[in-house]
């Protein structure tokens, strides 16, 4: 009687092997779909991000405003270019950071916007560290030669843990940029710590212009990250990044995102009061109007870039007018 051949029994595949299936590479750092064949300087720029430094140039220029009326800084310009200086080098600094750590962490992976420059995979990880490392150094020595020039040398702690914050919104075990407190961080170092800093820096007081400016820019910058992370919920939701958007939820993200562009016109019509050509920042409306009606009604990314490229057009409008209005 023939017996019958037993099939050899398949292997079941492992752990890993299930991942890579899934996924579609293997556990750990993944590199996103829109891989980019070779880096080019454009990549680099892109990596910089600038379409959010006119929110690096915003609160400068408020505070050298609202130092005006403290006092003459003709005879300061030096320490405004420093002032500058350390918050355009701060803002690419945190840019090229968080490249690196979303990067590392496979959370660009999921990205429908332009490739970065860590998660495509065009470039090694520590090259985007070191290059985020040169520039959180050179605004350190930008704001440690405003230290030695006015001799406040407290400012140093204030620097130290402005770099240290910028870190961690994004770097080390637990980034708070994961937990939802992204807006709190761009309100405080965005808006506050930089426009009350120059107005310190060159006047050596507080005013409440100065607070009142300083309000406003927090929120706009406020706007710019929610409206990104509006158009990476879905990603995000994947990565298990938890930001404010996710958190609130869609529809609430895109009301908060209108309720934080609105709130500055709100203090631009209290300081009309005081300054008469504050009154001519209300044409910043004529952006911010139509960047609100795109996020509350916008169905795919592409919009949703073209608000965030608004939102900030609408910072460094505001920001130069409103500067602009109080120094003269």
């Amino acid at each position: 009687m023939p017996t019958s051949k037993k099939s050899p029994r398949k292997k079941s595949p492992s752990r890993k092997a299930r991942r890579v299936k899934s996924s579609g590479h293997p556990a750990g750092p993944r590199v996103a779909p829109n891989r980019v064949a070779k880096v080019t300087a454009r990549d680099w720029i892109a990596g910089a991000r600038l379409r959010t430094l006119p929110l690096a140039i915003a609160p400068v220029a408020l505070g050298t405003g609202a130092a005006t009326i403290l006092g003459s800084v003709h005879d300061k310009l030096p320490l405004v270019a420093l002032c500058l200086a350390v918050s355009l080098l701060l803002q690419i600094g945190v840019n090229y950071a968080n490249d690196y750590s979303d990067g590392i962490r496979g959370t660009d992976a999921h990205r429908v916007g332009p490739a970065r420059l860590t998660g495509s995979g065009a470039v090694r990880p520590k090259l985007v560290l070191t290059v985020a490392l040169v520039f959180f150094g050179l605004a350190a020595a930008a704001g440690i030669a405003i230290v030695i020039i006015t001799q406040i040398w407290w400012l140093l702690a204030v620097g130290a843990v402005a770099i240290v914050a910028a870190w961690f919104y994004t770097g080390g075990k637990r980034p708070y940029g994961y937990a939802g407190l992204g807006e709190l961080f761009v309100f405080v170092f965005f808006g506050l710590v930089a426009t009350l800093g120059t107005l310190w820096v060159l006047a050596r007081d507080i005013s409440l212009e100065g607070l009142l400016s300083a309000v406003a820019i927090g929120f706009i910058s406020c706007a710019v990250l929610m409206v990104n992370n509006i158009r990476d919920i879905p990603q995000d939701r994947i990565a298990k990044k938890k930001t404010l958007a996710v958190r609130v939820g869609d529809r609430a993200a895109r009301i908060l995102y209108c309720v934080y562009m609105l709130i500055p016109f709100v203090v631009v019509g209290f300081l009309s009061v005081l300054f008469p050509l504050a009154i001519l920042v209300f044409f910043a409306l004529l952006i911010a109007l139509p960047a609100c009606l795109i996020v509350l009604t916008a169905k795919t990314p592409k919009e949703l870039i073209l608000a965030l490229q608004l939102t900030s057009l609408t910072g460094l409008v505001y920001g130069l007018g409103l500067a602009a209005a109080i120094a003269f």
